[in-house]
């Protein structure tokens, strides 16, 4: 979920580091039955922060590229360098190479509870937790995230029922 989210396979791991660092600093003494949803929810949060440290640094940065006369090209612009494992299967299976691209395009909350729900096999119920948003919106977005990448892969419907 976080490489997905942040298309980076070192920023992905030192997410989840980070989240599993949190999680044994602050809930160790909890039950281990809340271990998963509350690892999710510390998760998902640092990949919103990264995503919004991202934001700035890219307008900080395209900022002092252009007064400094550079190009103007944006940090987007250039690859990141990172193997990413769906992207390794294009070859073995065409589905991976028009899902990847598809989730990439979701927004981020739809993504996470895609991928907690259908990836992890989380419930409603945990998912809501580890998101710390209700059952409501756990559906809300789950139905939204399954619209768009029905409409986006075509006629894949029969996959994702």
């Amino acid at each position: 979920m976080s490489e997905l989210a942040t298309g980076n396979r070192d920023d992905a791991l030192d997410l989840v580091q980070d989240a599993m660092v949190k999680l044994i600093d602050k809930y160790a003494t909890r039950d281990p039955q809340e271990w998963g949803p509350l690892f999710y929810r510390i998760l998902q949060r640092r990949i919103l922060d990264w995503h919004r440290r991202n934001t700035v640094r890219r307008r900080v940065l395209g900022f002092i590229r252009r007064d400094d006369g550079g190009d103007g090209e944006s940090l987007e612009n250039y690859p990141d360098g990172a193997a990413r494992p769906l992207d390794q299967l294009v070859d073995a299976e065409n589905l991976v190479g028009r899902i990847n691209p598809a989730l990439r395009a979701l927004p981020v909350r739809q993504q996470q509870v895609f991928m907690l729900r259908l990836w992890e096999g989380l419930s409603v119920k945990q998912t809501a937790a580890a998101m710390g948003c209700s059952q409501g919106s756990v559906k809300t977005h789950y139905s939204r995230a399954m619209k768009t990448l029905r409409s986006k892969l075509g006629g894949l419907d029969h996959e994702y029922k």
